[in-house]
């Protein structure tokens, strides 16, 4: 996160105020005052040069101004005029490999763009604007007491309030016949497939005890709890991951079978059984939710694989959930997966196998259909050579 001041001038005063930014972007280096009377097409000309918004206008107005930048963002204003260079047929990409990393830069731009409208906070959480509405709980669910002013973009105040929401709401769980709260930052269980797999795993003979490593909102934990596992060891490193799966296992009043423990990935001790479900991607996340996708270096499922063998008792298995989506995006071969599970002295017992349901799987015009219309997830199930 960037805490530094961000700088602009304001009716002929050098005005700053505290920058915040859970990606980690800097401040912007160039900010002009906006309000009503700018029209999208100069705010879009804006953005694209660097150049940040901040806005003084209505403040459902500005929401509606970000919707613009969005479709201008996204090239779905028509036809370019002659000689404006708009548009340009898109690079196509000579591999899947490829074809990610172009996602992923043009992902990075489009966030760059759109975060240039800014809006200002009051200190508590007050937005200063006509029709503003009141954030103060979702910001302080996000962030702690606030008690500065500061300025944040937009569009990541959007994302802090729809994170709030499926706070409220929560995600309703089939395997748990429950939900689970996502908190801002920690990535929600909308991948059900996984959660399935870890509910239908026969369990090894005698799992008193079994460790989650990694636990985010604590579904898994609370799975296999559910199961009857009498004691799960729950880990995490992350505060808003460790404050989200206490609270999940307690509104599932499952306490006395879960401990949620801060420790970079096993605890001490072993257990006849391990899980874990690593980001998936070996790629650099560019926020804070995306750590829950994105592992550099694959350093979270190696470190996993190298520690199992010493966490598991005599006859354990160590679960690793894991989609083969990086493999078909050509970023980490299966043979690679399978030599660090060798050289980590540990073998395959088995795997379980299912297909993804979600939406991208099936959109035709997604551009990495083709890996996603590929993709299974597994269970693998691995034990001491």
């Amino acid at each position: 996160m960037d805490t530094s001041l961000l700088h602009w001038t304001e009716q002929g005063t050098e005005r700053s105020a505290r920058w915040h930014s859970e990606a980690g972007m800097p401040p912007p280096k160039r900010v002009v005052v906006a309000d009503d009377t700018l029209n999208a097409d100069t705010a879009y000309r804006l953005a694209c040069e660097g150049t940040a918004l901040l806005w003084r206008g209505d403040f459902q107005n500005a929401r509606q101004l970000l919707q613009a930048l969005a479709r201008r963002a996204d090239g779905k204003q028509g036809k370019a005029k002659p000689g404006k260079g708009k548009n340009k047929p898109a690079k196509v990409a000579a591999s899947p490999t490829e074809a990610f990393h172009l996602h992923r830069q043009a992902q990075s731009q489009r966030a760059r763009t759109l975060a240039m409208l800014l809006i200002p906070f009051e200190p508590g959480y007050t937005i200063p604007l006509r029709r503003a509405p009141d954030v103060k709980l979702a910001c302080n669910e996000a962030y702690g007491r606030g008690e500065d002013a500061f300025v944040i973009s937009l569009r990541e105040l959007l994302g802090l309030v729809g994170a709030h929401e499926w706070r409220k709401t929560g995600v309703e769980i089939p395997a748990l016949g429950a939900r689970i709260h996502p908190h801002y930052g920690v990535f929600s269980p909308v991948r059900g497939e996984y959660v399935q797999l870890v509910a239908e795993t026969p369990l090894p003979k005698k799992t008193g005890v079994a460790f989650d490593i990694g636990a985010g909102t604590g579904v898994l934990s609370a799975v296999l709890a559910r199961r009857g596992v009498p004691r799960v060891i729950a880990t995490e490193m992350d505060r808003r991951a460790l404050s989200c799966a206490r609270d999940n296992i307690h509104r599932l009043d499952l306490e006395e079978q879960v401990e949620v423990v801060e420790t970079d990935l096993f605890p001490p001790g072993r257990a006849p059984l391990v899980v874990c479900n690593p980001p998936w991607v070996p790629a650099r996340p560019s926020s804070s939710i995306e750590h829950a996708v994105f592992d550099p270096d694959s350093r979270m499922l190696k470190g996993f694989l190298a520690g199992l063998k010493d966490h598991l008792a005599e006859g354990g298995e160590g679960w690793l959930i894991l989609s083969d989506l990086a493999e078909h995006l050509g970023l980490r071969p299966r043979e690679q997966l399978l030599e660090w599970i060798a050289q980590a002295g540990l073998v395959v017992l088995g795997r379980q196998d299912v297909k993804p349901v979600h939406p991208k799987a099936g959109d035709a015009e997604d551009p990495l259909h083709a890996a996603r219309a590929a993709e299974v997830t597994s269970l693998w199930r691995l034990g001491a050579a």
